[in-house]
C-alpha cells in the first residue's frame, strides 16, 4: 500500500475523524486529506508523531521501501516486534529481546549466541551452522561494530545481577539458582493463571519486554519454573510443556 492509503486505513481503524487526527498531530484538517488523497506525505516529524500515535514503524507509514533487522540480533523486524526508546517511541533498528525502554540488553555476543541457537535449531540449522552463521553474522550489525560508543558501561548487566541475587534470595522450593535473564516479550510469556479465589488472570503487558528464563525443576517430571522481572516485580511460577498448566509460585512487588 502507498502512504496515503495506510494513513486512511489507520485512521479509520482507530475510528479518528480527519479532524482528530489533525489534532492529535498538530496539523490542519487539510493536510490530512492531502495525505489520504496522495498529493503530500508528512514531514519527518510529523511521522515521527504517526507512528507514536498509531504504534507502527515509519517504514511502515512509508509503504514499508526497505526491510528492517535488528541491528544487534539480526532478526527481521515486523512493527510489533520492534524495541521502543525510553519516551516509549519505535526505535526501528532494534527488535524488543535487543532493545527495552532505551537500554541495550545483551553486552556479551556470545550470550546472545546462545540465546539464538535454539531457534535456529528448530528451524532447522544444526547446532554448529547456527553457531558459525551468528559468528559470521552478528559483527556486520550496527550495535556491536558500535559497541564501545552504544554501551552503557555495565549499568544494565549491574541491575541483571541485583535482580539475579534478589531472586535466589527468595530460596523457591525446587527451583535451581539463577545464573542468567535474558529478554522475554510479554505476549510469549503472558500465561493466564488460577488465582485461589477461582478468577483467572494475567500480570505481564503483551507489548512490553521483560527479564527472565526457564529452568527445569530438582525435583524431575517434565515441570518448569519460569522467571519474570522487571523494575517493578518478580513473578515465579511453574508450567508443563509448552506453558501448559501454569501455576503461580510467587508475584512480588520490588
Amino acid at each position: 500500500m502507498d502512504t496515503k492509503e495506510i494513513i486512511f486505513k489507520l485512521r479509520t481503524q482507530n475510528g479518528l475523524s480527519q479532524d482528530e487526527l489533525a489534532e492529535k498531530v498538530y496539523v490542519t484538517r487539510q493536510a490530512v486529506s492531502r495525505w489520504e488523497n496522495g498529493e503530500t506525505v508528512p514531514n519527518t516529524e510529523t511521522l515521527k508523531l504517526l507512528s507514536n500515535l498509531f504504534g507502527v514503524s515509519i517504514n511502515t507509514l512509508l509503504g514499508a521501501p526497505r526491510q528492517l533487522f535488528c541491528q544487534c540480533c539480526g532478526m527481521p523486524l515486523e512493527d510489533d516486534l520492534i524495541g521502543r526508546n525510553q519516551d516509549g517511541t519505535l526505535n526501528e533498528d532494534y527488535c524488543k529481546w535487543c532493545y527495552a525502554d532505551g537500554a541495550y540488553t545483551y553486552s556479551d555476543m556470545d550470550s546472545l549466541i546462545d540465546v539464538c541457537i535454539p531457534h535456529m535449531v528448530k528451524e532447522g540449522f544444526s547446532e554448529e551452522q547456527a553457531r558459525a552463521y551468528m559468528k559470521e553474522m552478528l559483527p556486520k550489525l550496527d550495535y556491536w561494530k558500535r559497541y564501545e560508543e552504544l554501551s552503557d558501561d555495565g549499568q544494565f548487566d549491574a541491575f541483571k545481577q541485583k535482580l539475579i541475587d534478589e531472586i535466589n534470595a527468595l530460596q523457591i522450593e525446587g527451583m535451581p539458582k539463577v545464573e542468567s535473564l535474558n529478554a522475554l516479550v510479554g505476549k510469549f510469556v503472558n500465561l493466564e493463571y488460577r488465582l485461589p479465589g477461582g478468577m483467572n488472570a494475567r500480570f505481564l503487558d503483551d507489548g512490553a519486554t521483560y527479564l527472565g528464563n526457564q529452568l527445569r525443576s530438582e525435583s524431575g517430571g517434565d515441570r518448569c519454573f519460569g522467571v519474570i522481572a522487571n523494575t517493578d516485580f518478580i513473578l515465579i511460577c511453574t508450567y508443563g510443556a509448552d506453558g501448559a498448566d501454569p501455576e503461580l509460585v510467587l508475584y512480588k512487588k520490588r
